[in-house]
């Protein structure tokens, strides 16, 4: 028997999926979870006994698998549903019209106003509501997002609470390390995260949290304990379009703090940012009021650092909380980091952390791949690499080394291909403020002709103490050949990646690896 459902009003399309789907539970549970227009197919074929995994990706469905097509940037899902089903799909979740991939008859296709809100519904559900039970911190921001995530979790982690991760560099589970695709899974990798977490034992996970995630939706039903706003500037305007729209995504974060059903999540506010200080004062205005720790060096904030002092093994400060003063060591270098500590220190005491275990434990947090890391090498000059890719984010790195007191200041830097282009000049005029000579060249260009990228870029400067080097191994042996006593070498843009990926092709490349290669064979070193 066929069937087809025109139902606007969302209990009576419940009380259709219930009456037959009467010993499907499962698929009429994650039905009963989201907000659904219509349903049409075989619903009462005997081969829908439950579902036993949900996709996105039509290569990885498996038998017995809801399949959410999602109409994407450059293709819409029903081009992939074929072959969903060919692998054993046995029903479609889509937010577009089923006439246009004629599977009419074939499958229960189930038309909802939003597929990707649905997905991370049904994932909630399907999952169990895996977040209602851990303590969940996310972070999100321009930069800072991976520092203060890392530091979050070693804190934990040291206090004696299991904890997971999810960012830009990995996703940490229970006995394993996943490379990261992306710094914010899709909703269903996120809830499956969570609960493989939350089966091996973590009490809690830190969390970056992208703007396409928030405006994807991709961590809805997501519970948070607390939520951490680092800063904002700009980057993203190619998906974002304006500095508004991409702090709007930012403020949806904590805007759906209050309608959190099991939690009453809490925000942590860098307000010595101009966009942390606009939050505060959007949330102030919010009905259901949200409880804000603020963190900054300005007077009045709950975590203010003080007295900071600078050197090339991290960074000492007076930590101004709870009407009480701590001296805080940190073994990571520069002023940016000194708010990614406060913020980690601030969120860490939110969840239960005793204060000062969490300042000691920061004196040992670890090294975070590719953000300010030094390369071990020739001893009269340094050489780090940070993956600094916006002007905000570089112009902090090289006013930290500068605090370093180097002979020279010399930074190596490109811009990413079809990528937000306005920041290309940006890029430029942050790196002649603090650095004394500045080589330019390719960082991943991806579609876009290399050579283009560096002529916008060199268009924002305004000194003649750059040079253009494209290929980008060239520059950094080049670079370091002809480093002089007491230089600081900054390598940015890529930070922790392993690949370059030119003309839509990624090949092997890492900054650390061929900055340790030339290290050896500069000036004679031996190693």
């Amino acid at each position: 028997m066929i069937i087809y459902c025109a139902i606007g009003c969302y209990n009576d399309i419940k009380s259709a999926v219930s009456f037959y789907l009467i010993s499907d539970m499962i698929l009429q549970n994650l039905l009963a979870s989201t907000e659904i227009i219509s349903v049409s197919g075989p619903l009462n074929t005997s081969s829908i006994l439950d579902i036993q995994g949900l996709y996105f990706d039509s290569r990885k469905a498996s038998p017995k698998s809801l399949f959410f097509a999602l109409s994407g940037s450059h293709k819409k899902g029903s081009a992939f549903i074929h072959d969903a089903l060919e692998r054993g799909a046995i029903a479609v979740v889509t937010d577009f019209n089923v006439d246009e991939c004629s599977l009419s008859g074939q499958v229960p296709i189930i038309r909802v106003p939003h597929a990707r809100r649905a997905m991370a519904d049904m994932a909630s559900t399907f999952y169990h509501f895996p977040s209602q039970t851990l303590a969940i911190c996310g972070v999100t921001g321009t930069n800072g997002k991976t520092t203060t995530s890392f530091l979050v979790h070693h804190l934990c982690q040291s206090n004696g609470r299991a904890c997971g991760l999810i960012g830009t560099i990995e996703y940490l589970l229970p006995g394993r390390k996943q490379e990261a695709l992306r710094t914010t899974p899709e909703s269903i990798e996120i809830q499956g995260m969570l609960e493989e977490m939350k089966n091996g034992g973590f009490k809690g996970v830190a969390m970056e949290v992208s703007s396409h995630a928030i405006v994807q939706e991709r961590v809805k039903g997501v519970e948070f304990d607390v939520a951490i706003f680092t800063n904002l500037t700009q980057d993203h305007l190619d998906y974002h379009e304006s500095m508004e729209t991409y702090f709007d995504a930012k403020a949806a974060l904590f805007e759906s703090l209050p309608h959190q059903k099991n939690k009453r999540g809490r925000a942590v506010i860098n307000v010595d940012d101009r966009y942390g200080r606009l939050l505060l004062e959007r949330l102030g205005r919010h009905s259901s009021k949200i409880p804000v720790i603020t963190i900054g060096q300005s007077s009045g904030v709950d975590f203010r650092a003080t007295s900071i002092e600078y050197s090339s093994s991290g960074t000492l400060f007076c930590l101004e909380a709870r009407k009480k003063s701590f001296l805080v060591r940190s073994p990571l270098i520069g002023l940016f980091n000194v708010y990614n500590a406060l913020s980690a220190l601030a969120s860490a005491s939110s969840m239960g952390l005793e204060l000062r275990r969490a300042i000691k434990a920061l004196e040992t947090a670890p090294q975070v791949p590719g953000r300010l890391q030094r390369v071990e090498g020739k001893k009269n000059f340094q050489v780090f690499i940070d993956y600094a890719h916006t002007p905000d984010a570089l112009e902090n790195v090289l006013r930290s080394l500068r605090h370093l007191q180097p002979g020279r200041l010399v930074v190596i830097f490109g811009c990413g291909g079809d990528r937000d282009r306005g920041k290309r000049p940006l890029m430029a005029q942050a790196a002649e403020r603090y650095a004394d000579l500045i080589i330019v060249t390719t960082d991943n260009p991806r579609g876009e002709d290399p050579q283009k990228i560096i002529k916008e870029v060199v268009k924002g400067f305004r000194c003649q103490k750059y040079c253009c080097i494209p290929d980008r191994r060239e520059a950094i042996e080049r670079t370091i050949e002809q480093a002089l006593p007491y230089d600081i070498i900054l390598i940015a843009g890529k930070g922790h990646e392993t690949y370059q990926e030119v003309a839509g092709l990624r090949t092997p490349f890492d900054d650390g690896n061929v900055a340790r290669h030339a290290l050896q064979h500069a000036h004679g070193w031996k190693g």
